[in-house]
């Protein structure tokens, strides 16, 4: 279940395949694309990920850079990570050093070690504490439950009689005392910023497919970004400044040659006329269905004379001559 940002990113990724497959007239299964992609690594680590899901603001793009994501769980960390809680607690400083060997991992007890081994020994996801307490004190996956939520809101009653159960399992299965009281401590201090790693995974599988649109067709993919932010005046002024930084050409409008979205051709991208100022998609559709059945408009007489004045007004005619679009 994704809010409005990841069901804009789904339609994002629509387009660019639709994009791709009419301008490279190559299929892409997305849903079969590698994880493990050393260019949408590259792309990622040098923090080029504007436009990517969740990844786009300034910080979670120095994160990037600091972190330097080699694989799949990874990213997943890093959408786990990226809150004020965790950033704030230092988690995150542990988690970089650790993951670059300047660090040392730490693993209270050598059975919890295969559980956070993927997070260099930090407790980031909600199913780790609920596993430690499965392997530690025999916890079953209700009880696990139980404690997580416990410690994810703080109630201290209910903390207090788990301590006492986890204590019990932890003696049951003769597990030092000691390192299972620090254990239970280190978990009910990490776990109120414990995020759901299957709810990250699922961020960050939409995280990487952009990541790896953008690394391989960067064409498509902006354009496909540009169309879905036509309402967006600064975010139509981003990602344009981002197709130059990547040398990829924009084209003006254009009367003969623009769609209502915006849409590519060799890797050119033509601004599409849904994002001119005061012109409306009925306008549009008119338009351009006059251009598919009567060939393309010739001046702007001709223009008038053929499109229907219902729809295309002169308000629609002259923000289309302001923007340039009659310029061939």
């Amino acid at each position: 279940k994704f809010d409005f940002l990841g069901l804009k990113t789904l339609t994002v990724i629509d387009r660019a395949i639709k994009l791709i497959e009419t301008d490279i007239d190559s299929p892409l299964e997305i849903d079969n694309i590698p994880l493990d992609d050393p260019k949408t690594y590259d792309l990622l680590c040098k923090g080029d990920a504007l436009g990517v899901f969740q990844l786009e603001s300034s910080g979670m793009r120095e994160l990037l850079v600091k972190m330097a994501p080699e694989q799949f769980t990874d990213l997943i960390a890093l959408v786990a990570l990226y809150r004020p809680g965790p950033l704030d607690s230092g988690m995150v400083d542990d988690f970089v050093e650790t993951k670059h060997g300047r660090a040392t991992a730490n693993y209270p007890l050598p059975q919890i070690k295969s559980v956070l081994e993927e997070t260099y020994g930090v407790i980031v996801y909600q199913e780790q504490v609920m596993k430690i307490s499965s392997i530690l004190a025999g916890y079953s996956l209700g009880d696990a439950d139980i404690l997580r939520r416990a410690m994810g809101k703080k109630i201290v009653e209910v903390m207090d009689s788990e301590k006492i159960k986890f204590m019990a399992g932890a003696k049951k299965k003769e597990i030092d005392l000691k390192k299972a009281e620090y254990v239970f401590d280190l978990m009910a201090k990490f776990a109120g910023y414990g995020f759901n790693k299957s709810h990250s995974a699922a961020y960050a599988l939409i995280s990487y497919q952009t990541a790896y649109l953008k690394a391989h067709y960067p064409s498509q993919f902006m354009a496909a970004l540009l169309s879905c932010d036509m309402n967006n005046t600064d975010k139509i002024v981003l990602y344009i400044n981002e197709c130059r930084e990547h040398k990829i050409e924009v084209r003006p409008p254009d009367i003969n040659e623009s769609l209502i979205d915006f849409s590519v051709h060799n890797d050119r991208i033509r601004f599409g006329m849904a994002a001119v100022k005061n012109v409306g998609k009925s306008a549009l559709q008119s338009i351009v269905e006059e251009r598919k059945t009567g060939g393309k408009y010739t001046s702007l007489e001709d223009f008038c004379n053929r499109v229907d004045s219902r729809k295309v007004n002169s308000h629609v005619i002259e923000s289309l001559i302001k923007s340039g679009t009659f310029e061939y």
